[in-house]
């Protein structure tokens, strides 16, 4: 281990760069195992979402004639589209299917899920028949209490030995500077499959009743720090502990080179990557690294390779007691499946991805 002294500046480092009301606690130095099997040390922080309501949204146009304004927007083949009216009545063109049909054709009111119960039907993988045709909005005031999620990430990141392969298992792929995740890719074949949209907002976030508010893709809006040793900002920390910085556009980002999982490495700063916008749903392509935890409870203990294969695909539920790895980013909920929360949960072992049948 570090001097002590260097540890506490790395620590008073690590929490000057997240927005003070988000911390809820730490971050302290802890024992760790990463996904790989390797024993080290980690930094354990607990995080809440530190935006207030008027930050996040809009999602879902009211009525037909909205503009772009009024809704958010959705992603298809790596290309961003606005949800307004006009793209909610186009719906049956755009993927080809007559089934498509968000609309009252009398009135030209989209049908949105408007009430908690609405977005507990709609958002999840065996949507409710009555909220099929639905443009899906869940609100942070829906939730039942304030997530608050304890992530465990190496001090010092340990790269994968084997080769990234682009594939990753469906956990956070990282933290922004204000408590928001980075979570995986959003389920698109499942919403579609019930012909109903989830968009995403301008900030490529939105929100489920589990995990709460949470980007897709970083867009600009979280809070960023120069460093001058780096290409780019940094947006926060990947779950194996490497920076995140913010996307490169036009010239650079082809001379960046970056490799599968949007990564490169730059003189003064080592490994790091640089996030993707939302229009690709998935901010990092695979992680360069063994990653950490994130954990229901500060008193966890990260072992991230119990139910975790080394190569980092995501793995099968293992029955039996174990800590709580990769798990739902809050309390109080249930043992079914979710939906937008990118997160199938487990009867005995429930944050780790469930077998399909």
């Amino acid at each position: 281990m570090a001097h002590e002294g260097d540890v506490s500046e790395r620590l008073a480092q690590i929490a000057s760069l997240f927005d003070a009301r988000s911390i809820v606690a730490g971050p302290e130095v802890v024992d760790c195992t990463l996904s790989g099997g390797t024993e080290t040390q980690c930094f354990s922080i607990t995080l809440k979402n530190s935006l207030e309501s008027s930050e996040m949204g809009p999602w879902c146009p009211g009525k037909l004639s909205d503009g772009a304004d009024k809704g958010g927007i959705w992603v298809r083949d790596g290309k961003q589209y606005d949800v307004d009216g006009a793209f909610i009545e186009n719906l049956a063109t755009f993927y080809d299917d007559p089934e498509w049909q968000l609309f009252d054709e009398a009135t030209g009111k989209v049908h949105v899920t408007d009430t908690r119960t609405a977005c507990d039907q709609a958002a999840r993988p065996d949507v409710a028949e009555a909220y099929h045709n639905y443009c899906v909005e869940c609100r942070t005031e829906y939730m039942d209490e304030v997530v608050e999620t304890t992530y465990v990430l190496p001090l010092v990141p340990v790269a994968r030995q084997e080769a990234a392969s682009g594939r990753t298992p469906p956990i956070p792929r990282g933290i922004a500077f204000n408590g928001v995740r980075f979570d995986a890719a959003a389920p698109q074949d499942a919403i579609l499959a019930a012909h109903t949209l989830a968009p995403f907002d301008d900030c490529g976030g939105h929100v489920n009743l589990h995990v709460g508010y949470h980007y897709h893709g970083a867009n600009g809006c979280s809070p960023a720090k120069e460093n001058v040793a780096a290409d780019a900002p940094m947006i926060g920390f990947a779950m194996d502990g490497y920076p995140i910085l913010a996307r490169l556009t036009g010239d650079e980002a082809e001379e960046a080179e970056l490799d599968a999982c949007s990564g490169h490495v730059g003189a003064g700063i080592g490994y790091h990557y640089h996030g993707n916008s939302a229009e690709k749903n998935e901010i990092l392509g695979c992680f360069h690294g063994e990653i950490g935890c994130a954990l229901d409870s500060p008193d966890a203990v990260c072992t991230a390779d119990d139910g975790l294969p080394v190569d980092g695909r995501g793995g099968p539920c293992r029955s039996g007691a174990g800590p709580i790895l990769h798990g739902r980013a809050g309390r109080g909920a249930g043992n079914r499946q979710l939906y937008a929360g990118e997160w199938q949960r487990c009867p005995v072992h429930p944050t780790c991805r469930e077998v399909p049948a």
